[in-house]
Formats: structure tokens, sequence, C-alpha cells
């Protein structure tokens, strides 16, 4: 999916026409004729496409201020119904008939050569300047330009949700001509139908031009309304299809058919007129933005201004046409306007092409920058006008016959058409085949570890080509089917895959950012035997909020009415075993609005009661990744994108964290798909394509992810384990835990913990005092009693503070007296607990520091060694602050790889309801070979990591490769609530435990 923004800015607007036709004026011998004193040739409108098309390049560049300029497409289209209709009425009335093979033959001969050598520069061009993917799109695009359909393929591919996230086509300015060209194929031979029937009249002037009025009123009313509809409904369909254009070439046909010679109009009402319609231009052209509903009403300003301006500069009965004095005609005709005039087709068939393809082949540009380049355009558009449209519009040779101008038109539509396939197929060959990738081939992914796929000992994966290829990888969606219904839907359809007659299923709700993880999901479900249900729409937030679709170009209400319906569903069907939600995490910055939004979507999830995960979104590159490693097949490195841009904070996440959304679950895979901290993140891992587009997961890398997010699944209790007391089995076959040490701490009210499992720390330091106070100025001592440490006779530890009557401080703290729990030969070793923090917070909480930790084995052997022999604190807290924090000691006692003596911490993690709730904290030893590191997990969802990478082997073996024992205690005092601000005093209040529910010691083998 793509990134959700106010409505799509416009597309390039349309090329001017050819220069006015040039004819003699026409005379007829009723008054109904064409006027005695107007020319073929208005010099103004010459002036009035200067006027046009440097306000379309201006907003092009990008210049400050002309955001609406735009609007040029409003007069282009206005000047040539003009034009176009004035001559063919002309010769109609003349010689009462409309000889079409010659009109067809002027425009191609006057149109299409200047359009095949853009075509043909564009064809080149492209295979120089472009990456394979997108040549062999602009390829498809030089063919339809050349057919005059580019506008439908540009309608087709912005209103697909599917086909966003690529570049602009140097070529979508010719929609356009596309567009010009389709009306008068249907248009001048309605014209002539009209002028048979009225060319016996008596006055036949006033006869056609009645008749061509009769026909073009309905066909202006219809296709204004068709736009309106359309604007409101699918404004890229508005702005580029023909249908929705025709009224503006018809305004300009009204205004050539209606007789103003033959009224006397008072010139300072001319003058007026021209002048307001200059300025509805000119301020429309100011005013208007990307935000603005275009064409619909909005359109009106600059049409019926462009009709003002020609209306103004026609003569009434008896007047002369030179402009007036003061008239925007004068200033219109003048020298300067006029050339650029001459020069407006030429000029913006060309400028738009050397936009596009100097910043797809030097990145994008500042507005500065892509001025000069405009007027460079000027160069290339002066010798085309020069060398090509000019002589062969004056061509006696040319001319003499129609079938020759015929001719050359069919010859300019069919070289570029041949010189894009040539280009096209060498350029398909090169990608390789666009065939769908056989899944059953792909490498196992890793179920953890830093890396993208298992592998077997060190050695990385084998060097071949990406997978999915480029050309595959656009294709490579989810295989759902329907299910990911489009914009204009406001319903899904009953999208059950799997044992569809399960009664357990997994919801998978969301928008394409949850449907990207279809293939995982129904893994998950069918190696369960049970069926899961798919309610996904495109670009449809699933918390609500107020969005537009760029693909509709308005407001989404479709979207509002399908999160509606896809909630109702679920409260009405029965309860599903697993709600998995996901969402594009961008379509606001507003994090309280954001909010606001997720809870009324997640207040009706969590009342069905089935739990929920949310898997946090992933990168979004921002760019066509598949275009990019088309053209870095052997160096897919340089296609990496910013991590900054790509990985935004997620609101939903931190609060899941903190434990402000009981029963909702937080999971991410965004530690390998962008693995440590540097500035970018990877667009190719292992030789895996990751992104179809510029923001979704191809379908490879999502089967390869499948291991990995079943564990993280597993992991938080959301899915039953297969096969193993752990995480399920991935593509290689089972790889369970197996559980090595397990604590309940059941027992009766105020009884110790079990003395086979634990033993007391009495005192205030190890035997010998290597480090009086616990080595970190804490001020109680620690106790064996009863009062301290117990059982609270429903399946919990009790570590409880407490203070004497002369002021002393006691607490418990205890050891595992197995010391022997170490990751295996290549595996990992995982140690959790479920704890509540002590309900005590503000001034009463002043120096509480509850911990859960381990410690080397090597240290009981007389206590010493210490950072070196490796700490992993995997729960602390100090102070009753809503944050808990994880820690790695190793190294030397000062500095070192651990940066001692603080650690390597993930720093304080958000955690509201830690103090009144149970969570469940993890730590994972995992010794894997090539994956070997550290970490650190709250509620599921890894929070801080430590790689081997960080310090040397010999630093890394002495801190993890040995056995270590576990450490449940809760200290009064000391280094860390001091360093947070904070001291036990007479305001600290005693009694209020640390709560620990269970404790668990997990191994799993090395993967086969």
């Amino acid at each position: 999916m793509h990134s959700p923004a106010p409505s799509p800015p416009p597309v390039p607007a349309p090329p001017p026409g050819p220069s006015a036709p040039s004819l003699p004026a026409a005379r007829s011998g009723g008054e109904s004729g064409p006027s005695p004193h107007r020319s073929a040739f208005r010099p103004d409108i010459e002036g009035l496409r200067a006027v046009a098309v440097l306000a379309v390049l201006a907003f092009h560049a990008g210049v400050p201020g002309l955001a609406g300029g735009f609007v040029g497409v409003d007069v282009f289209f206005v000047v040539s119904g003009y034009l176009i209709t004035g001559l063919l009425v002309r010769e109609a009335v003349t010689t009462g008939r409309i000889r079409l093979l010659d009109f067809f033959s002027r425009r191609a001969r006057r149109l299409l050569p200047s359009a095949a050598v853009v075509l043909g520069a564009v064809a080149l061009a492209g295979a120089w300047l472009t990456v394979p993917l997108r040549r062999a799109d602009l390829e498809q695009d030089v063919v339809a330009a050349a057919l005059s359909a580019a506008n439908w393929r540009f309608v087709a591919q912005r209103t697909d949700y599917l086909a966003a996230g690529h570049e602009q086509s140097p070529l979508l300015h010719f929609w356009s001509l596309a567009v010009e060209e389709q009306f008068y194929l249907l248009w001048a031979p309605l014209l002539a139908l009209i002028v048979l029937g009225a060319a016996r009249a008596v006055r036949r002037g006033r006869a056609v031009r009645a008749a061509v009025a009769l026909a073009a009123v309905p066909l202006v009313l219809a296709s204004f309304a068709l736009s309106l509809r359309w604007t409101d409904h699918s404004a890229s369909l508005a702005y580029l299809a023909t249908p929705s254009r025709v009224w503006q070439f018809g305004v300009g046909a009204l205004v050539a058919l209606l007789p103003w010679h033959l009224m006397r109009g008072p010139r300072p009402l001319r003058l007026l007129c021209g002048w307001a319609g200059i300025t509805a231009i000119v301020w429309s052209a100011v005013a208007y933005d990307a935000a603005t509903p275009y064409p619909g009403h909005a359109a009106l300003v600059p049409t019926l201004g462009a009709a003002a301006v020609i209306l103004a500069a026609i003569p009434g009965r008896g007047e002369r046409s030179t402009p007036g004095g003061y008239g925007i005609g004068r200033l219109l005709a003048g020298r300067a306007p006029r050339a650029v005039g001459r020069l407006s087709y030429t000029l913006y068939l060309w400028h738009w092409p050397v936009l596009v393809l100097a910043e797809a082949r030097f990145g994008p540009q500042d507005w500065p920058v892509k001025a000069a380049l405009t007027l460079a355009a000027a160069l290339p558009a002066y010798t085309t006008m020069r060398w090509v449209e000019q002589p062969l519009r004056r061509s006696r040779t040319v001319s003499e016959f129609p079938r020759r101008g015929l001719s050359v038109g069919i010859t300019a539509v069919v070289l570029p058409v041949v010189l894009a396939l040539v280009v096209g197929t060498t350029t398909l060959n090169l990608l390789g085949p666009a065939t769908p990738v056989q899944l059953g081939g792909l490498p196992p992914g890793a179920a953890s570890g830093p890396h993208l796929l298992a592998r077997t000992g060190s050695a990385p994966p084998a060097a071949g080509p990406v997978v999915p290829g480029p050309a595959q990888a656009r294709k490579d969606f989810p295989p759902d089917g329907a299910c990911e219904v489009a914009p204009a839907v406001t319903r899904s359809p009953d999208c059950l895959f799997g044992a569809v007659d399960s009664p357990d299923r997994i919801v998978l709700l969301g928008d394409s950012h949850a449907g990207q993880w279809f293939s995982a999901m129904l893994a998950m479900a069918a190696q369960r035997g049970w069926a899961l249900q798919e309610l996904v729409k495109q670009g449809c937030p699933l918390p609500q909020l107020a969005v537009d679709s760029p693909q509709l170009g308005r407001a989404y209400r479709e979207c509002d009415t399908w999160r509606a319906d896809a909630l109702e569903r679920l409260r009405q069907q029965p309860k599903p075993r697993l709600i998995v939600i996901s969402s594009l995490n961008r379509y606001t910055a507003d994090s309280g609005l954001l909010a606001e939004a997720w809870e009324k979507t997640l207040a009706p999830l969590r009342a069905i009661g089935a739990p929920i995960v949310y898997i946090e979104d992933t990168p979004v590159p921002g760019t066509d990744v598949p275009a990019c490693v088309s053209g870095s097949p052997e160096e897919p490195a340089a296609c990496a994108f910013s991590r900054a841009n790509a990985q935004q904070p997620d609101p939903l996440a931190r609060r899941i964290a903190a434990g402000g959304l009981p029963g909702v679950r937080a999971v991410s895979v965004n530690p390998v798909l962008c693995p440590g901290d540097g500035p970018t993140c990877p667009a190719v891992l292992d030789r895996i394509l990751l992104y179809r587009d510029d923001a979704h997961l191809t379908n490879v890398a999502v089967v390869v992810l499948t291991p990995r997010l079943e564990r993280l699944l597993t992991d938080a209790g959301a899915l039953p384990a297969v096969g193993g007391a752990g995480a399920a089995s991935g593509p290689t076959g089972p790889a369970g835990w197996t559980e090595v040490f397990r604590e309940e701490f059941d027992g009766p009210a105020g009884s110790p913990p079990s003395s086979a499992n634990w033993l007391h720390d009495i005192g205030t330091c190890y035997p010998g005092c290597p480090a009086a106070q616990w080595g970190t100025g804490e001020v109680e001592t620690m106790t064996d009693s009863t009062d301290n440490v117990r059982l609270d006779g429903k399946g919990a530890l009790e570590i409880v503070p407490t203070r004497t009557a002369d002021g002393a401080w006691r607490s418990g703290r205890i050891e595992t007296r197995r010391s022997d729990f170490a990751a295996p030969a290549g595996g990992i070793l995982r140690i959790e607990a479920a704890i509540a923090l002590p309900d005590v917070t503000g001034a009463k909480a002043a120096g509480y520091w509850p911990a859960f930790w381990t410690l080397g084995a090597p240290l009981r052997d007389g206590y010493t060694g210490w950072p070196g022999i490796g700490e992993l604190d995997i729960m602390e807290s100090v102070n009753g602050r809503d944050s808990v924090f994880a820690t790695m000691h190793c190294g030397t006692l000062e500095g070192g790889p651990c940066r001692e003596p603080a650690g390597l911490s993930s720093g304080p993690q958000p955690c509201g309801d830690c103090r009144t709730g149970f969570h469940t904290y993890a730590v994972e030893v995992d010794r894997s070979p090539g994956a070997e590191e550290v970490r650190w997990y709250l509620d599921g969802r890894v929070h801080h990591r430590v790689a081997a990478s960080r310090m040397d082997p010999d630093t890394w073996k002495r801190a993890v490769d040995h056995g270590l024992f576990l450490i449940l205690n809760v200290a009064i005092g000391g280094g860390l609530p001091l360093a947070d601000g904070a001291t036990p005093g007479p305001a600290t209040e005693p009694g209020h435990p640390m709560r620990v529910d269970r404790v668990t010691v997990s191994t799993r083998g090395r993967a086969a």
C-alpha cells in the first residue's frame, strides 16, 4: 500500500494544440455566414497559448506560488475546441460539406511527427537513463502514447491501488493529446453528419450553426455533469478520461458557433470581459493546489476565463478585427507572447521528459534546477518545430493529397511503436521471467537470530540472483484473490481459507499492510487445522481516522463503511482463536489523534474477548524497490533506504508495551528487516528481495518470515505451539522448546519458596564481602524471613521490603540453586518470568529497586570475576516509575565493550500497567552459528538486543559461554535509584511486594 495523503497532485497539463490554422477568411453571401471582419488566424490566441503553457511549465518546475498552473489544461482544451470547431464550420458553410480526410490529414501531419520525434527520443533515452524495470514500463507508455491511448493507460494505473508506488512516467503529459485526438475522432464525423442534413438549407450558415449548437449543448451539459460525479468519486478518472473533458472543448466550440459578430457590444464591456478572463486564469493558477478537487466545479473558472478572453477579441457588426489599445488581446498579440505560443506545442512535448528523465538519472531536484531544465528544453523544442513541424505543415508535396498527410501520420505512429517494442523486448529478456516464484523451492527462514534465512554453521546463503526477480516482485502479491478489497468496495466478501469448516479461526484484519501477512497467517492456521478469515481493505486505516483516498481523490467514505461493517461482523460471529491486526503507521502525524482513533477500533475488538496481536508496521522504503534492484542486480546494497524515514515511531506499540491495552500484544519482525542501528535499511537480505513496491513486502519475504513470526506469536502466548512446548515447527521440521526448569510458586500462604529450587542470600554481601552493600550501595539487609520472602497461597511469590522501628530496611533476595542454565551448543536459552512490580509510586516509592536477573556460574567460585563473567538484567525498575529496563554487563570494571559500570542498557521501556498486573519478562541467549546475540522481551516484544559483534570473541565467550543462575530481589536504595533522582527517606513506604507468578527456563537445540 501506498502512504495516505491529500488528493493527488494533478497530472501534467496537456500540450497546446498546433498553431492556429492560417487559412484565409472564408465568406458567404448571407449575414449568417462567417464574419467578413474576422480572419481565421487569431494572434491573441497564440499569445493566450503562451500564458497557458508558461503556467503549466512553472507548475511542473515547482515554481513557488504557481501550484495551480495545471489549469493550463482547461485553457488549451477551450482554445482547441474554439479553433477546430470554427475551422470545420467555416468549411461547411463555404463548401457545404466537411472533408474528413483533409481534416485528419492536417491533424496528422501537424501533431504526430513532432510527437513521434519525442516518443522516439524518450524510448532511446530511457534505455540509457532508466533502470530496466522502469524502462519496460516506459516502452509500454511509448506504445500507448503513439496510439493516442495514453490517458486510459494512466487512468488504469492511478485508479489501481496495487499499481501505486511506481515512478512518474516521462510520457504522462501525452494523456491530453490522447484526449484531444479521441474527442475529434467523434466530433469531426458528428459535424460532418450534421452538415449533410443542413447543406440544402437556404441560410446554410445559420442552419449549420444552429444544428451544431443543438448537438454541442447537451454534450457539454452531460460531460460537465459526468465530470462533477467523477470528481466526487474518482478524481483520477475525472482528470484523465475523455468523457469528463468533452465539456471544455464544447465551451470553446460554443464560442465559435454563436454569432457574436452580429452583435454590437460596447467596447468597455469587451475590455472588461477580456481582463476578467485573464484574471480568472491567473487567479486559479495561483489559488489552486493539489488539494483542490479537480476538475469539478473548480474547472469552471479557468475554462470560462479562457472563453471570455477569446470572446473579448471577436469583433462585433461593423467593427475591425484589430484589438483595442487597452484590451487584453493587444497584450497577448505582442511579439514575445506569440513567439512562445508558436513554440508551445513542441516545448510542452519536450519539457516533461527532460524533467523526469533528469531526475531518474540524478535524483530529485529543487525548483530552480527544474526551472533551468525546463528552459533548456526550449532547444530541442525549437529544433523540432523548425525542422519537423513547420516543414511538414508547409510542404506542398505532403499537403497536396490527404492520403500523403495520413501516410505521414501513420508512419509517425508506427515508428515509435516498433522502436518501443524492440527496446522493450530486449529489456524483458534482460529482466528474466515474470512468472510466479515457486514457493516450494525457497530456502527455510530463520525462526530467530539476526539473519533472515536459516543457516548451516556460519556459512552465508549461496550466491545467486535475488528472489523474487525484480519483474516477479512487481506481481508477488498475497494469493488471497479478491479478499483485499479495492477502494470503491464497502464490504469484504466471505473470505475463509484453510480448514473452513473448523470452529477455530484466525482473523487477519486491517489495510494492505495487514494483507501482506496473508500467506504466513494461512500457514499457521493450516498447521493447527484452523480457518483463516481475511478482512482487509486497501488504503483503509484500521484506527478510526478520516482520510482521503489517493485513488478516489476525495474523502475515503468507503473506508469508514467497510471498517464499521467488519467490526460488526466480528461482533456477531463466533469468537475467533486469534485476531491479528496491522496497519500503515503514517496516516497521521498527530499521535494524540491516532491514539484516540485506535481506541475507537480496539474497544469493540477487545470486547470480543479473543487474544489480539498487533504486528508492528514494516519499514516503508518510499521508493520503487524492484525498479532500483533491477538496475543494481549485482549490488543490491545500492538500493538501501533511510532508516529514519522508513521506520517512524509507533505509538500503538509503545502503548501496548506500557500495558495500556490489556489483552493486546505486539510483535515485530523489523529487527531482522532492518537489522543493526545504521542509517539505512536493506532492500535485499540473504538474496531475498523484500519489497514489491515502495511500501509492501513481497509474498516471498512473508513466506520466509513465517517461522519467525510464528515463534513470536507462540512466545507471546497468542498461538498454541505445534510439536513442542514453544515455537511451532517451521519449514525445516519441528523446532520446539525443551523446558528445563519451572517454578509455579505453589504452596501455603506465608510459607517460604521451595528450598529444593531456591536459596536465600543473607546480609549485605556474598561470603567474604568482596563487594559491600552488594556492590551497589544498597541500604537494606537481606533476610530469609517470611516477612520478606513468602508465598501468597495463590500461586505467586512475594518479595516484600520492610522497615524496622529503628528505620533499618529489610528485604529478600533469592537465587536458583541450579547454575547450569545455558544455551546448548548452537542453540538458544530462554529465561522467563511473569512479574507484577511493587504497586507504589511517587515519594512513597523512593529507593525501591525490584529486579529479575542472572549471573554467570563462575561467580560462585569465590564470588569474584564480575563483570567479566556476565550479568543479564532481565527486568529492573526504580523509584516506582512506570518503566522497566534491561542491561548486559561484561568485560572490565571500567569502560570496555559493555561501557561499565553502566552496562549496555535498553533504557527505560514504558510500562504503565506493570505495577498493577503481571507482565512477562524474558531473555534469550542465542548461540546459533552466525546469529549470536542476547535478546530481551517484554510481553513477547523484543525491546533490546546485544549482538556478539559488539565485542571481541573472548569477551563474548566469557560472558555467555557457561551456566547461569537466576536472582529475584527487591533492593532499597543504591546507585541506580540515586542516578534516577531519588533515595529512600522518611516518606518511602515499606510493605509493597514484588509478586512473581512463575519462572521458566527452556532451551532449543541447534536447528537441523
